[in-house]
Order: C-alpha cells, then sequence, then structure tokens
C-alpha cells in the first residue's frame, strides 16, 4: 500500500500506465557565429508555435471547465510573450553562442532556482508551471512530437512522475480513470484541473514509478489516501463495497441540496461555500450553499501582467451578485502576499513573506488598489446582497483606516449619481491571535466576524502548514487555538455580532459537533463538503454539542 496526498476525492480500480518524462537529449555543443542569426530564426519560430499550442489548450479548458479554469494557461502564455525572458535567451545565443535549446534550459532553470529560493509550497507549484513551459518550448525547438493525453484509447489509472498543467487538461475523462503523480501537491495548477474535471488522484506519492509497472492493476482511493499495487481479491472486493457506498452516500446527500442545516432541537447553521471565481458558483449551487462566505479576490488580479480595471471588478462582483440572487456574498479584499504572489505588483522578496507585506497592509500603503476593489464591490451591491470583509487585521486603527476609506468611496460614488447599497455591511477575518485577542474590541467596529481558521492555527501554533518538515504540527484542534474560537465567539455574541468560520476546519466532519456546540453561526467550505457536512448538523442536537464543547474545553 502507497499513499501520498490526496488531491481530487474519489475511488478508481484498473490498469496501470506509465507515463514516462519525455527525456530531452541536448547537444551542448556551441554554434558558429555564422548560425547565430538562423539560430534565433528557430528560437522565435519555435516560440510562436508553443504560444499556439498553449492558447489551443487553453480554448479546450475554457469549452470544458470555463474560462476562469482556462485563465491557468493565460499565466503560461505571458511567460513566453515575457519580453526580459525573451532578451536572456537571445544574449545567451549572441554572446555565448549557446544553441536556442540550451539558452532556454539555462534560463528556465534560473528563474525556477529564484523561486525555490523563496521556500514558498504556492510559489513551488509555480516553479512546476515554468518547467512545463520550458520543456515545452525546447521540444519544440528540437522538433520532438509532444504527447498528448487525449490519445490515450483505453481505461486506464495514469502513473507518472509528474503531469503538467497542459497535459493534465488534454486528458481523456472517458479513458483516464484517475492518475498518480510523485511530484505536485494541493494547490499545484495540475491538481486544481483534476479537481475540475472530477478526475480522482493522488500528488506526492514518492517513487510511484519505481513501486508499480505498465498494466500493475491498482486501486486509487483519494477519499482514504491509498494506493494497492495488485491487491488480493479481498481487497479488492472490499473497495467495490467502498467505492458503491461512496457513490450511493453522493447520490442520497442530492436531496439535502435545498433543506437547512438545522439540529434536531432547532438550531440553524447557514452553510456557505468559498469560491474562487464566478465559475465556482454552479457548484456552490450544485452542492446547497445558501450564501458564498468566501470570494477570494486576489484569483482576478493572478496570471495577468497588470492590475484588473474598476470595470473589470465591477463586472465580476456584479455577475456573482446576481448569480446568487440575493443570497448573501460575502467578499474579502485583496489577500496577496504570502503565498500569492502578483509579478506586476512587484512585491519585495522576504524571508518570513507570511509575516510580511501582504493583503491589507499593501492596500493601506496602496490605497488607488484598495479604493478602486472598494468602488467596483460597491457598485456591484446595487445588485445583490454583499458584504465586505477584511483579512489579516490586527489593530483597531487598521479596521478604523479602513472603514474611513469605505466611507470616502460612498461620499465620490454619491457625487457621481452612481446606485450603490448605502448599509452595505462591513466584517473582518480574524486569522491573527492578535485580532482574536481584541476581538471584543473588534466586534463593536463591525457588522460580522468570518474566523480564518487556516491562519489562525498557523500562527497560532507558529506552524508553516506548507513546510514538511513541521506540517504534523499543525492542528486545528489544538487547545490554544480552540481557546481562541471560543473567546472570538463570545467576543461577537456578547455584541451582537454573528460569527462565521472558514478554512479546513468547516469541512473537517469531527469538527462538526464542537462547532456547533461553540456557537458558530456560519460555516463556509469547499463546495463538495457541503452535503456530508450539513447532513451531520441535520442528525446533530445543539443540547448535547454544548456538552462536547464543555468536556474538551
Amino acid at each position: 500500500m502507497i499513499s501520498g496526498i490526496s488531491v481530487s476525492p474519489g475511488i478508481v480500480l484498473g490498469k496501470a500506465l506509465l507515463i514516462d518524462s519525455q527525456k530531452v537529449k541536448i547537444n551542448k555543443k556551441n554554434i558558429l557565429k555564422d548560425e547565430i542569426k538562423s539560430e534565433i530564426k528557430n528560437f522565435f519560430y519555435s516560440k510562436e508555435k508553443t504560444i499556439k499550442q498553449i492558447k489551443n489548450i487553453k480554448k479546450e479548458i475554457e469549452k470544458k471547465l470555463g474560462k476562469e479554469k482556462s485563465e491557468i494557461f493565460e499565466g503560461h502564455i505571458m511567460i513566453l510573450e515575457d519580453k526580459e525572458f525573451e532578451k536572456d535567451i537571445i544574449t545567451l545565443i549572441k554572446k555565448k553562442q549557446y544553441t536556442s535549446e540550451i539558452s532556454t534550459k539555462k534560463i528556465i532553470k534560473k528563474q525556477i532556482k529564484e523561486i525555490k529560493k523563496l521556500n514558498n509550497t504556492y510559489l513551488k507549484n509555480r516553479a512546476l508551471d515554468i518547467k512545463d513551459i520550458g520543456n515545452r518550448l525546447i521540444k519544440n525547438i528540437l522538433k520532438i512530437n509532444i504527447k498528448n493525453l487525449n490519445k490515450i484509447n483505453k481505461k486506464v489509472i495514469i502513473i507518472s512522475k509528474d503531469l503538467t498543467p497542459s497535459e493534465t487538461a488534454q486528458i481523456n475523462i472517458k479513458n483516464v480513470l484517475g492518475f498518480i503523480t510523485e511530484l505536485g501537491g494541493e494547490t499545484s495548477h495540475t491538481s486544481i484541473i483534476a479537481k475540475s474535471l472530477g478526475i480522482p488522484a493522488i500528488a506526492g506519492a514518492k517513487n510511484v514509478t519505481k513501486k508499480i509497472k505498465n498494466n500493475d492493476y491498482i486501486i486509487l482511493d483519494s477519499i482514504n489516501n491509498e494506493i494497492y499495487v495488485n491487491p488480493k481479491e479481498n481487497i479488492i472486493k472490499n473497495k467495490k463495497k467502498i467505492k458503491k457506498k461512496f457513490l450511493k452516500k453522493i447520490n442520497k446527500l442530492k436531496f439535502l441540496k435545498n433543506l437547512k442545516a438545522r439540529t434536531i432541537d432547532g438550531k440553524v447553521i447557514k452553510i456557505g461555500a468559498n469560491i474562487s471565481n464566478t465559475n465556482d458558483i454552479k457548484i456552490a449551487k450544485k452542492n446547497g450553499a445558501e450564501l458564498i462566505g468566501l470570494y477570494r479576490t486576489e484569483f482576478l488580479f493572478m496570471n495577468r501582467n497588470n492590475f484588473p480595471t474598476e470595470n473589470e471588478q465591477f463586472e465580476s462582483y456584479k455577475k456573482i451578485a446576481k448569480k446568487m440572487k440575493n443570497k448573501e456574498v460575502i467578499i474579502r479584499t485583496l489577500d496577496i502576499g504570502g503565498d500569492k504572489d502578483c509579478k506586476y505588483m512587484k512585491l519585495p522578496r522576504e524571508d518570513n513573506p507570511f509575516l510580511g507585506y501582504r493583503a491589507i497592509r499593501i492596500l493601506m500603503k496602496r490605497k488607488d488598489i484598495l479604493r478602486t476593489q472598494l468602488k467596483a464591490i460597491l457598485r456591484a451591491s446595487y445588485f445583490g446582497q454583499l458584504k465586505i470583509m477584511f483579512p489579516m487585521i490586527i489593530s483597531l486603527q487598521e479596521i478604523r483606516f479602513l472603514k474611513k476609506e469605505v466611507k470616502k468611496v460612498k461620499i465620490s460614488l454619491k457625487k457621481e449619481n452612481i446606485n450603490f447599497n448605502k448599509n452595505i455591511k462591513i466584517g473582518v477575518m480574524i486569522e491573527t491571535p492578535a485580532a482574536a485577542l481584541i476581538s471584543n474590541e473588534l466586534a463593536k467596529e463591525v457588522d460580522f466576524f468570518s474566523i480564518g481558521s487556516n491562519d489562525l492555527t498557523q500562527y497560532t501554533l507558529a506552524v508553516d502548514r506548507g513546510n514538511d518538515l513541521v506540517s504534523h504540527l499543525y492542528n486545528p484542534m489544538h487547545p490554544a487555538v480552540i481557546k481562541l474560537i471560543k473567546k472570538i465567539v463570545k467576543a461577537a455574541h456578547s455584541n451582537g455580532k454573528w460569527v462565521g468560520l472558514c478554512g479546513e476546519l468547516a469541512s473537517n466532519k469531527h469538527a462538526t459537533q464542537f462547532l456547533i456546540g461553540i456557537g458558530i453561526d456560519e460555516l463556509s467550505m469547499n463546495s463538495p463538503s457541503i452535503p456530508i457536512i450539513k447532513k451531520i448538523i441535520r442528525k446533530s442536537n445543539l443540547k448535547n454539542a454544548k456538552k462536547i464543547v464543555k468536556n474538551i474545553l
């Protein structure tokens, strides 16, 4: 039995198809001076060919999964069209008389090395994207045929060292039952695409390409994070039963879609979805989300080479407001920095980016970005129940400053005779121990709280959840985190404000009883988790849940 990181849920059984990374042999011999022109010409031709291929992949993904998911490949195109990238390669061809493939390899290697220095999981996964682009460009320079997973014509489970986003995008879902890779993690673009396509997948399974051979019979169980190779008949029978139960459970939960998450003794918990783009609303509604508990606006700013305009932002927020048809939508202002970067923002490189220049710390310095976003949200608030939520708060001064900025934008919209919701609600994300400890004072300033359990745990325990060496210490049910959650809920309720919780803890079925009992009013999570959490709440009793909390505390 092998395990890794479950990145897309499901159970599949079938034969293995090993896909080797195409090894490219590069001739290290330098070119002659009179070959420089033709070498540069070959580079430009290959670059244009690569851009054309990626544009075709982008179109395919747009048809399958919608515009937002296809924007992953806009980022790939941007790298190829980057003038600095091009200039660096041409310089090596001219000055060092390297071939275009050696020049490309050296520049790609340099970029990856720079990213890996940052010791940041999210950015390390972006390094895989750069590697993907470089490999594709080098293969085109050398006129090597690029494999297409769309041409697989038998039902298989793919085993590979790594699958690039462009390879995953071309998977034929009729024949590819699932995939297992040695590299990658939850936030890699490959995993995001797998989840969107509904393909069961496990990443980060060490040495899996050495442990599995072509045509081995595989059980890929990404619910329990288990991979079996040529298992005994009793294991096969057992896993088939589990698969049947899993599918039955998924179908059974569909009836909960339009039902409230109400405990047996009448306590109603609002259930929301965390989304990154407008396409996610369809999945949220399908799973029975009553509101959007967290809209991560930073994804509007990423994978592009300039800031989204006020109108672009307005259209996106308006679309969400209209699609939710008067249901609440909590829009978190730009939370860039930490593990999320925008190249065009030219953010400083930091030793501790999670403790550095991020989220409102950027917006308070860059009032132009803040005001543009606030203006777009306020304009869109006329079309639905939008709320504003500020992340990474640590003081009363910050929230007072941000409220003043909202007031200023409202005044300017009034002067322009633009409609907006004058009574738009303002909340904060409680995700730092500082905010938790002054939550009673913060509650007097805002309309609601949303506990960001991921960062609250990370900051309270001083554990980088993306660091493999210490990730085993990351525990959102640690006594210190529990005590802070209790304090936050008490502060909100004693000031007549409601409190929600987003982050992984919201979808942790072992924590649901605790969250009900401690008094959380709203839970927001990834959409596929909604039905099971609704089911648990509907079978729960508030009185018993309170007893559980008392015992825990």
